[in-house]
């Protein structure tokens, strides 16, 4: 064997030892391989440790060695491997408390060194550091560490000799891991990414980013089209929000403007790489990361829920993960119009999705004697997730709570990150509330949706999980429902928000630039298309010059230049070839401000939710027109239908025949399962009629 396994219990009897009295010298380690120290175990003490998830060894006077029972020091463990010739073992450990040595230093041999003394000084540094000085500002100004950072890399990029590269990476790498520290990611948390990165079988194309590419004057290359069985597949970045005025992101000519292609000139290839969606890491990274999270969630519950919202959310000072209802009136402090429009938004809502009902079952008799029905019932426990981040969105928590009330679903869980001081927006509570949830879970991400598919001693486990979010509340979703034990599906994939708009020459330049943006303003990952159907010159330019003048106007404009940034403008020539695109496009939101808007809605095949006319935006679905707006993005309106009353019920069949009934539809049967050669199944129609038969 040339490499190390992980210890399973079944490798347990693989163990060997050549010593006197069968101890096995086990190194101990933590995640970035530092060494911790020297000791022994035992099958028992191996045993007791995969049981308990704690560093336990053998001691060679006291029998089994709880490392840190008594001084609290203790190891939660990661992983335990055996070397190549299965004679000694490693532990990969989280140390706690003070340290491994009983000296209470780091290790046996003496505090860490290098990049592990670094982060260990940061992180005491950030703890401690007097307001005002030095360091507490590159913590609490992050124009300041951003200055540092770019600083330095600028430094070591100048560098020339090994001194002065060696120098300005070390430079470089102290306010990097400041910035880390500052955000809760670990040495432990960045090898996992190179790791990750190491493994990937799917990269994207290596040329530099926009601005960084024209500051060097580098022309990046078009994707060779050469392929063979090693090509890569290459993968859209999503851009991050524009890091200054200068950063040219979503600007061309200092105006904030889409990329324009004519449809009859540019090639299909290059039509379907700028209508790709923009991602923001490889299936394989985002997995990578998910995975883990969901495991851990799923074996400690509650205490690994809290520990994921304290790192990613910063509400630290949170010590239950759920609100239970009947939620406290203090939490749902709403301004007047505020809940006058929520009130209004639920009722429409309500009321297209009530008219959604079967008000009887199906009954068809299929020949005589022989009845078929189809009746639906509510899925009795629904998880709902509402995202956070950088908006409060209690519009979702009414898409996807109302139907569930409506279906009647016995128990409804809302899922939403808190903010960091561990509470959650009154709107979403009061929403909450008006649908009769259960309970809120105060988390995020894949965290969330692993809570609600496995349960945790707090959070109750649901049947069925709905709602948008992220790449990784997308991955979270799709893993825990192809998992059969953990016995939950999923309503479809939504990722980030998207919207098509098809202008002709009767459409207003102000009101296609502003529904542009409405779906642009969501986040940088974000893309919107607009197809203009034989627009000329001076009305693409109306166009542009509105949403130039429209997204200044914005408070989140540089979210709005990130998604611009991967938006294009489609120049076609007919209503025909536009309705093609989209279809092929398959947008989560199909806006039409054409001339006989619903006649061309009959040549729609393929999108989440249709907008009719000048007088129709996008934002009215988003809210209180009653439609719903948690929609299939990424293509997935061609597979899939956004939320509706039938994503809450699930249908079940009935079959009752009659004596008579049997006798006509049993031979058959019976053929059938002769023919699949399935003999009880033919026995159990034949013992029937043979019965009625002799009953005559």
């Amino acid at each position: 064997m040339a490499a190390t396994r992980e210890l399973t219990p079944e490798l347990l009897d693989t163990i060997v030892s050549d010593r006197d009295d069968g101890l096995i010298p086990t190194i101990v380690t933590n995640e970035l391989g530092v060494a911790l120290g020297l000791v022994y175990s035992s099958k028992a003490s191996v045993e007791e440790s995969l049981k308990t998830g704690r560093g336990v060894y053998q001691s060679r006077k006291r029998g089994l060695w709880y490392k840190g029972e008594s001084s609290g020091d203790t190891q939660e463990v990661v992983r335990i491997e055996l070397d190549c010739d299965a004679d000694s073992l490693r532990f990969v450990v989280r140390q706690k408390g003070n340290g491994f040595c009983h000296l209470q230093t780091a290790t046996c041999f003496g505090d860490y060194t290098g990049l592990s003394k670094l982060q260990q000084t940061l992180r005491a540094r950030k703890e401690s550091a007097p307001a005002g000085s030095y360091t507490a500002r590159l913590y609490n100004d992050p124009k300041l560490l951003r200055a540092k950072i770019m600083e330095e890399a600028d430094e070591l990029c100048a560098a020339e000799s090994k001194e002065e590269v060696a120098f300005e990476a070390a430079d470089l790498i102290y306010f990097a891991l400041t910035k880390c520290v500052g955000a809760g990611v670990s040495l432990e948390d960045i090898e996992r990414n190179l790791d990750e990165k190491s493994r990937q079988t799917t990269r994207r194309k290596g040329d530099a980013k926009g601005p960084w590419a024209e500051r060097e004057g580098i022309a990046n290359g078009v994707t060779d089209t050469n392929t063979n069985s090693d090509s890569q597949e290459v993968v859209k970045v999503a851009t991050s929000v524009p890091e200054s005025a200068n950063d040219p992101s979503g600007v061309k000519d200092g105006r904030i403007q889409m990329r324009r292609y004519d449809t009859t000139t540019t090639p299909a290839t290059t039509l379907q790489e700028v209508l790709q969606r923009p991602s923001q890491r490889s299936t394989d990274q985002i997995m990578g990361i998910v995975n883990p999270i969901i495991k851990d969630v799923r074996a400690r519950g509650d205490t690994a829920l809290l520990e994921y919202t304290h790192k990613f959310e910063k509400a630290t000072s949170l010590t239950s993960p759920v609100i239970r209802a009947p939620f406290p009136a203090s939490l749902m402090q709403l301004p007047p119009e505020t809940i006058q429009a929520i009130d209004i938004a639920f009722e429409n809502i309500r009321k297209f999705h009530s008219a959604q009902k079967e008000e009887k079952p199906l009954i068809v008799e299929t020949m005589p004697g022989v009845v078929c029905s189809r009746f639906s019932r509510p899925i009795e426990r629904v998880g709902l997730y509402v995202p956070g981040g950088t908006a409060i969105l209690p519009s979702t928590a009414l898409m996807l709570g109302i139907p569930a009330m409506v279906a009647g679903c016995k128990k409804i869980v809302l899922a939403s990150p808190p903010r960091s001081d561990g509470s959650i927006t009154p709107e979403i509570v009061y929403a909450a509330h008006k649908v009769g949830a259960e309970s809120i879970v105060l988390a995020g991400g894949a965290q969330a949706v692993a809570a609600m598919a496995y349960g945790t001693e707090s959070v109750s486990k649901v049947d069925k999980i709905l709602g948008p979010g992220n790449q990784f509340v997308t991955a979270a979703k799709m893993i825990v429902s192809n998992d059969t034990s953990a016995g939950v599906s999923i309503d479809m994939p939504a990722g980030p928000s998207e919207v098509l708009v098809v202008a002709d020459t009767t459409a207003n330049p102000a009101f296609v630039a502003s529904d542009l943006l409405s779906q642009a303003e969501h986040g940088t990952d974000s893309q919107v298309i607009l197809i203009a159907v034989d627009l000329d010159e001076p009305a693409l330019a109306a166009i542009e010059a509105e949403l130039h003048a429209q997204a200044n106007l914005l408070p989140r404009v540089d979210i709005v230049r990130g998604a611009i940034q991967h938006s294009v403008t489609l120049l076609a020539k007919t209503i025909t070839e536009a309705m093609q695109l989209s279809n092929d496009y398959a947008p989560e939101h199909l806006i039409l401000q054409v001339r006989n808007a619903e006649q061309v809605l009959e040549m729609v095949e393929n999108a989440g939710s249709v907008f009719l006319g000048p007088w129709t935006p996008e934002s009215v679905g988003d809210y209180a027109a009653g439609v719903n707006h948690s929609l299939p993005t990424y293509g997935y309106a061609k597979q899939y239908s956004g939320v509706n009353l039938g994503s809450y019920v699930k249908h079940i069949t009935s079959a009752n025949l009659t004596k008579q009934g049997l006798r006509n539809v049993g031979g058959a049967v019976m053929q059938l399962a002769r023919v699949e050669e399935l003999e009880a199944h033919r026995r159990a129609v034949s013992i029937r009629l043979e019965e009625i038969d002799r009953g005559k």
